[in-house]
């Protein structure tokens, strides 16, 4: 039996979390996990941990939170000394620099949730799902110099459910993330895993989400209205205007009907929209600033909005 490979864990977020948990359960030697440091969150501002750090505290495995990492001497010569056999980074937030790329004999291998050279960037969950796609999957990579443009080691395909959103996804991707990061370090300690450089023109781009991504342009159809709306939750969300007043829409889906853009026409208890390409979407929870989330048959009851009144003003 070979011996267990010596790993230094990089990871923040809940979706890097399962990695790690399966790199304990499968007896890979993790001799140190970094994350970021603890960050205010909640009312009281306390400062929480990070999911990995709560991991790694569950395991009892050791921790470091730096600042930063390009230029701390102190963090170089912590790594340097433990002599990792591979560098694991999933979601870190930091930009690896090349000290640690040279560092270790296997290289930094990234867990990345896409089927790359599609979606590079911070946000690959979203922009899948924002874009309709029904089928993505998990990467690993060795890490370069570039923005998720390191060699590709293995990839899994998974579908996009017509139901699923980011929230929904992500558990799914980061459970099939972690499976095919052992898959790739066996690989790699057998010799048996031959690693392809990305094909650059197929690139597409996922960039980091801005609060302006979630305002409705009713002036896109329907499907795309309900996919972007699917792929910004939790943030941004899905928002519009109606009567000066911010419109937060949690739920909706697209119907068979024609109306005018951005017109509403309530029937009944529903409340529908129209949107572009003579497309229409029924609004189904709905928010309005300052007050509770309410069921589309409650908004109706209680602000009376009248046919042919425009949202986005």
């Amino acid at each position: 039996m070979p011996f267990p490979l010596h790993l230094v864990f990089c990871g923040t977020p809940l979706f890097a979390a399962p990695t790690l948990e399966r790199l304990v359960d499968a007896g890979f030697r993790v001799s140190l996990v970094v994350t970021q440091p603890d960050r205010p969150k909640g009312r009281g501002l306390e400062l929480a941990r990070s999911p990995v750090k709560q991991c790694a505290v569950r395991f009892s495995l050791p921790i470091t939170q730096p600042d930063k990492i390009k230029t701390n001497d102190e963090f170089q010569s912590q790594l340097s000394a433990l002599k990792p056999d591979a560098i694991i980074v999933v979601g870190y937030g930091r930009i690896v620099p090349q000290w640690m790329l040279d560092l270790p004999p296997l290289g930094n291998i990234n867990l990345h949730a896409s089927l790359l050279p599609k979606y590079r960037g911070a946000a690959p969950i979203q922009w899948a799902i924002a874009n309709g796609e029904t089928v993505t999957g998990v990467t690993t990579m060795r890490i370069d110099a570039g923005l998720d443009t390191g060699d590709i080691l293995l990839q899994q395909k998974l579908p996009i459910a017509p139901e699923d959103t980011a929230e929904t996804l992500a558990p799914k991707l980061a459970a099939s993330g972690a499976d095919l990061m052992i898959e790739t370090l066996n690989a790699l300690q057998a010799g048996t895993i031959r690693a392809r450089p990305q094909d650059h023109a197929r690139v597409t781009l996922a960039p980091i989400l801005k609060k302006e991504d979630g305002l409705i342009d009713f002036a896109r159809p329907a499907a795309e209205i309900y996919n972007r709306m699917r792929g910004f939750q939790p943030w941004p969300g899905a928002y519009t205007k109606f009567r000066g007043k911010n419109l937060q829409v949690w739920r909706a889906a697209p119907i068979d009907a024609a109306l005018p853009t951005a017109e509403l026409r309530p029937e009944g208890d529903r409340l529908m929209v129209g949107c572009g390409e003579n497309t229409a979407i029924e609004f189904l929870e709905v928010q309005l600033e300052g007050k509770k989330r309410t069921s589309a048959a409650e908004f109706v009851r209680g602000y009376r909005p009248m046919a042919g009144e425009k949202l986005g003003s």
